[in-house]
């Protein structure tokens, strides 16, 4: 497509030149009109983040009130909170799969008691794990790891519902406060624990197990396949109770980590380990040569 043929531009300049004042040929209305046509002939009304963003933290803030902006002063206000997100969501959700707002928010409404034992499930599997962390209050209402998993919970359940979009706006609002991404597709089994869990990254088809456990920097990926291969399983499946130390990498749709594997940091991955594995890297190091000035491994930047 032309671009500039469809603004209707005429010869207007693309930069300016010192002493030269840059004019438009074109009237700003019909520039205005020409890009709103544009803009509207590749573009489609999308619900606004901020009206998902309220839906999420009203939902998240119901179903754990460490995290509510403001607590619920008792049990029937709290039970309006839930009801009028769900009713949100439903009138979001609605004109983007043609079903009636109503019914969106009765399954929505329906899924939330799972949402909330598993993710307390998930929230005594961090308090279990973590030596510093004090009370299951502290985890839920101060861990990144808690909150990735807790979203993702609430984004599976949307995404199960067959609702485009929404799913994955909740897990980008929750990959930029948590640092984790996780897409809404993922498979993740009970007693989820996340330690740390900045720069995270599980993939659309990835599976994991009961009482897994990722540290911070894990990617369980793609290996690079063809946009028509978009429908197949491409990310790893992880087996129960296994642990994946920090910035390992793992990668495949065929990659399949044993139950009871310990993954080692920094490790990369590309082919499945059996049951009870241990992987590792191996260090590479030597004894400096001298004290003071330069050896010949030290690097200058």
């Amino acid at each position: 497509m032309d671009v500039h043929r469809t603004l209707g531009y005429r010869g207007c300049p693309t930069a300016s030149t010192p002493g030269r004042s840059v004019t438009s040929t074109t009237e700003p209305a019909a520039t205005a009109a020409a890009v709103a046509r544009l803009v509207l002939e590749h573009g489609h009304p999308f619900p606004l983040k901020r009206d998902v963003a309220s839906i999420f933290d009203a939902l998240i803030g119901s179903l754990f009130p460490q995290l509510a902006t403001h607590p619920a002063r008792d049990e029937a206000d709290l039970a309006a909170r839930i009801e009028a997100a769900c009713e949100r969501f439903g009138s979001v959700a609605a004109p983007l799969t043609g079903l009636p707002a109503a019914e969106l928010s009765s399954a929505l409404l329906a899924t939330l008691p799972g949402v909330h034992v598993r993710s307390l499930e998930d929230a005594q599997a961090i308090l279990a794990g973590d030596p510093a962390a004090e009370s299951l209050d502290e985890v839920i209402a101060a861990y990144p790891g808690f909150l990735a998993i807790a979203a993702h919970r609430l984004a599976h359940a949307a995404h199960q519902l067959e609702v485009p979009i929404v799913p994955r706006l909740m897990a980008e609002l929750a990959h930029s406060r948590s640092g984790v991404d996780i897409h809404p597709a993922a498979t993740i089994g009970h007693s989820f624990c996340i330690d740390h869990g900045t720069g995270i990254v599980v993939g659309e088809t990835a599976v994991i197990g009961d009482e897994a456990k990722l540290y911070q920097g894990v990617t369980l990926g793609a290996l690079s396949v063809s946009k028509d291969k978009a429908g197949t399983k491409r990310h790893p499946t992880i087996g129960d109770r296994v642990v994946i130390y920090a910035n390992a990498t793992v990668l495949g749709g065929d990659t399949t980590i044993g139950a009871d594997s310990i993954i080692g940091g920094n490790v990369f991955l590309t082919s499945s380990v059996p049951p009870g594995s241990l992987v590792y890297q191996t260090p590479d190091y030597r004894v400096r040569r001298q004290r003071g000035g330069f050896d010949d491994t030290d690097f200058v930047i």
